[in-house]
């Protein structure tokens, strides 16, 4: 193969587990064996292999996050571009079904594909134990999410009841004390000066709207008579 049809192969990461220590080594038949199937595979997919990552001695069952192997090919993963990893089977992901599953879900989340050399589809075949894994995991996540909005709904509610604000825009006479305070001590004066004066009379001491969040209430402007109103109630 030329340098330059290597060069037009997609890049990807090859994977390896083996669960025993004894079994542990690039030299070791376990190890040897999964790098041939990975390489292989590639060969036929037109991919070309630009990193191999290793998990020596790590169990089928261990989370995706607690393998220092699959964390630095993560690592290396978002630093390169390469979205592919290649491992020679399903269960050298992962042997807990319920592993494999959380954690295909999270790698095609973040927009890397994952294949086994020996069924490029393991991961996403919709065998009946498969789509039963998904629905719960599916379900755990949407109860934990109902259970989050609930504790929320909660603790407003209990905060409510205390009489504080705990939602929306700070009103006003909160959110602009200093206007509120001269736009009460001008209205107390006499002849009773009308809204729009007060707003005047607070331009022209400096005190103006304040910037809001985006670029509708950019702030800087006289206050407007429906604002002074609430200023006075």
């Amino acid at each position: 193969m030329s340098d330059q049809e290597k060069r037009q192969r997609k890049p990807a990461i090859g994977y390896t587990r083996t669960s025993s220590a004894t079994n542990a080594g690039e030299d070791k038949d376990s190890v040897i064996r999964q790098r041939k199937a990975i390489q292989a595979y590639a060969n036929r997919a037109g991919y070309r292999i630009v990193a191999w990552h290793d998990d020596p001695a790590v169990k089928g069952a261990d989370a995706i996050d607690a393998r220092p192997g699959f964390a630095a090919a993560l690592e290396q993963i978002a630093g390169n571009g390469v979205r592919t990893i290649i491992v020679e089977t399903a269960n050298r992901f992962a042997r807990d079904l319920i592993v494999q599953e959380t954690g295909f879900r999270r790698l095609q989340a973040d927009g890397i594909t994952l294949i086994a050399a020996d069924k490029p589809d393991s991961f996403v075949d919709d065998t009946p134990t498969a789509v039963l894994v998904r629905q719960i995991l599916g379900a755990v996540a949407q109860f934990d999410k109902a259970m989050t909005v609930a504790k929320l709904r909660g603790a407003r509610e209990r905060k409510r009841r205390t009489g504080a604000r705990v939602e929306g825009r700070k009103p006003i006479t909160e959110s602009h004390p200093e206007a509120v305070a001269m736009a009460r001590q001008l209205r107390a004066q006499q002849p009773r000066m009308s809204l729009r004066d007060i707003s005047t009379a607070l331009s022209d001491a400096g005190i103006v709207t304040k910037p809001g969040k985006g670029k509708k209430r950019p702030g800087g402007q006289p206050y407007s008579a429906s604002a002074v109103q609430a200023m006075l109630i």
